[in-house]
């Protein structure tokens, strides 16, 4: 049986770790090297890094920042954001990537899954999805930080991404993005249970029943959090040995 993966994600603007609700009210959260390091010693099982705002201002990832943490980590390392080409793939894999994670690019010009897969395999590459649930209770794709709606059903566009070529996916609930009420697990059971692939969810986790929620209705293969980390309401080995007595195949 696969183990289930804590992921802490370091959401990072001008350099520095930054958390907001309903992908608003930024706030600061603190040194992105320092906590990537307490994370990687308190035993996260991978860390993600979202440049969120990379995109929205048509620049690069950071990608002496993903060098400095890369130089403090053990562990497998996701970055993301502002990656339009094969080549920022072979930048930021050089400053010590593991996975590269890709959202409106993707979107927009699908055939980069498929040139990044080619190049580098689909274990590299994970896709992003911000979803939001409308009044009509489906959930649709947002792009550029959750500033622009389509009219793509998430399921349909997972599922294309998927035959494109993208090995994992990251979904992230904008409905309860820093909310801490709890994961999505409608539409992460629906793509965990009808992809192929590992879906890691995020937006909503504030205690420890809600990743062994996610775990078990939600059917997902990883939970993704920030600010509970950040802020220290939940310490990573506490939640471990929790999931492990609740008995979720969980690394300790």
């Amino acid at each position: 049986m696969l183990t289930k993966r804590i992921i802490p994600c370091l959401d990072i603007k001008d350099g520095r770790t930054v958390k907001g609700v309903n992908f608003e009210a930024i706030k600061d959260a603190g040194d992105p090297v320092e906590l990537a390091a307490l994370y990687a010693a308190q035993g996260a099982d991978e860390l993600v890094f979202l440049d969120i705002t990379a995109t929205v201002e048509k620049r690069k990832t950071l990608s002496e920042l993903v060098n400095k943490i890369a130089h403090r980590i053990n562990i497998p390392f996701t970055v993301g954001g502002g990656i339009k080409s094969v080549e920022d793939v072979s930048v930021l894999l050089q400053n010590g990537a593991d996975k590269i994670s890709i959202n409106t690019a993707a979107f927009e010009k699908p055939t980069l899954i498929e040139l990044i897969a080619k190049n580098f395999g689909s274990q590299c590459v994970v896709l992003a999805i911000d979803a939001k649930k409308e009044a009509d209770g489906e959930w649709y794709v947002y792009l550029h930080g959750g500033r622009t709606k389509t009219d793509r059903l998430v399921k349909d566009w997972a599922r294309e991404a998927v035959d494109l070529g993208v090995g994992e996916i990251l979904l992230t609930s904008m409905n309860h993005d820093g909310t801490k009420q709890g994961f999505a697990l409608d539409i992460t059971s629906q793509l965990a249970s009808t992809l192929p692939v590992p879906i890691i969810a995020s937006g909503g986790g504030g205690n420890e029943q809600h990743f062994f929620d996610v775990f078990t209705s939600g059917q997902a293969d990883a939970a993704l959090a920030a600010s509970i980390f950040h802020y220290k309401e939940i310490a990573i080995p506490d939640l471990k040995k929790y999931l492990a007595i609740k008995g979720i195949a969980i690394r300790l």
